[in-house]
């Protein structure tokens, strides 16, 4: 009887015998290797073809955008004021994703192109720069990472390239590249990477000024090869390709000492005798960081092509006592309603008198904590009770002004005081 004669792939001539699996057709067959390589073929021509990205029927789906005035409706039922950091800040994203639909929605390349809205916000420690750009991608329901300026490095150095950044939003978009592409990345301490005078380094500062080059193309928009598992590159690792061209990047930082900066700007005066039909604009020396501009950015550290990638620059008022009291209180996940919840998980019903509310942003605004103090007093507080109560039946506890201030004056907080 004759031997039947073995499968094999149409494609790559391959016999059955040394392949995993084998797709059979009419009067054809594909092996596993020529499926992938196939798949990956098609990728690459998807990605690079205008026909597939921008078709109406292309492969990136249209973003349910909402306005400017309903983004900030949103943010305002979990931050307190920053009503011009938030107003910029949504103008920007929704500027960004509508050019985004657009491209998805238009078969043809239009003669006009709308530049990246990239953002740079200003503000101390604790005014909620992060909470912002977390809860308006939250919002949007897009990839958003956060990364640390002060880690980077420049490339070959040792610390985090550049494009760790992308792998920490690739992993936040489940692996995901096309969702990935249209995340949101915060840069925190971007002012940590200033250069230190500010004329141009003749040598190497590969954590200030060589960090600030590497993040042009990512900001402006570039194809990064980026590995999937994070960590430093090597030859043989695979990588995958993003475009960054679809990501919006929003940079932060304290910028501490640039108030000095604005002071001297705003107070220099030209030599002569002033006009008396001149008029005079009215100074809030309280809160310098309001008139913040990309000089005063530039004086500060961040070179020209750097700050010319984030071209809208926004600040943060620092926290008065009514904000503080506002933030402890009134957001949909105030720290207040975060503890009562806590409470009520064991059973137990929380309550506080007012003063306790004001004894806490007292403290908070006298060590200069800002919003992130309020938790850490909040905690210093509470600890002991917290620490009893699921071990007993306490059906009600009230927070008083007496309790708050023995907790208090107990802890390390106590030794940070001045005399």
């Amino acid at each position: 009887m004759a031997k039947k004669q073995e499968e094999m792939c149409s494609f790559c001539g391959k016999p059955q015998s040394q392949l995993q699996f084998m797709l059979s057709g009419h009067n054809a067959h594909i092996c596993n290797d020529c499926v992938e390589r196939g798949h990956e073929i098609v990728q690459k021509e998807m990605k690079s073809n205008p026909v597939f990205q921008k078709g109406k029927s292309g492969t990136q789906p249209k973003l349910n955008l909402l306005k400017p005035i309903e983004i900030k409706k949103h943010l305002d039922k979990y931050v307190i004021g920053q009503d011009e950091a938030k107003k910029a800040l949504c103008v920007a994203v929704y500027n960004h994703y509508k050019k985004i639909n657009h491209r998805a929605e238009t078969t043809v390349s239009d003669d006009i192109m709308i530049e990246k809205s990239n953002v740079l916000m200003v503000g101390e420690t604790g005014t909620g720069k992060t909470y912002l750009v977390k809860t308006i991608a939250k919002i949007l329901d897009v990839p958003f990472c956060i990364a640390d300026a002060t880690v980077i490095t420049e490339a070959g150095y040792v610390g985090e390239d550049v494009e760790s950044i992308l792998s920490r939003l690739l992993l936040n978009a489940g692996g995901n590249a096309e969702a990935a592409e249209r995340g949101i990345v915060y840069i925190d301490e971007i002012d940590k990477i200033a250069r230190k005078s500010d004329n141009p380094s003749i040598t190497r500062d590969v954590s200030g000024e060589g960090v600030q080059q590497a993040l042009l193309k990512l900001l402006e928009g570039t194809t990064a090869n980026v590995p999937p598992q994070g960590g430093r590159k090597h030859p043989e690792q695979k990588f995958v390709q993003i475009n960054t061209e679809n990501i919006l990047f929003i940079c932060g930082g304290a910028f501490e000492g640039i108030d000095k900066k604005i002071a001297n700007r705003m107070n220099t005066k030209p030599l002569g005798f002033k006009s008396l039909k001149e008029e005079t604009v009215d100074i809030n020396e309280e809160n310098l960081l309001q008139y913040v501009t990309a000089q005063d950015i530039k004086s500060y550290g961040l070179i020209p092509e750097l700050i010319g990638r984030l071209p809208v620059i926004t600040s943060l008022n620092p926290l008065d006592k009514k904000a503080l009291r506002q933030i402890l209180t009134e957001p949909k996940n105030a720290l207040v309603k975060q503890y009562k919840k806590l409470f009520e998980l064991e059973g137990t019903e929380l309550s506080f008198d007012d003063e306790v509310f004001d004894y806490i942003v007292d403290n908070a605004m006298e060590y200069k904590l800002g919003a992130r103090g309020l938790r850490s007093i909040c905690e210093e507080i509470m600890n002991d009770i917290m620490f009893e109560l699921p071990s007993n039946e306490q059906k009600h506890f009230k927070l008083t002004l007496d309790y708050a201030k023995d907790k208090f004056e107990k802890s390390k907080y106590r030794s940070m005081k001045v005399a």
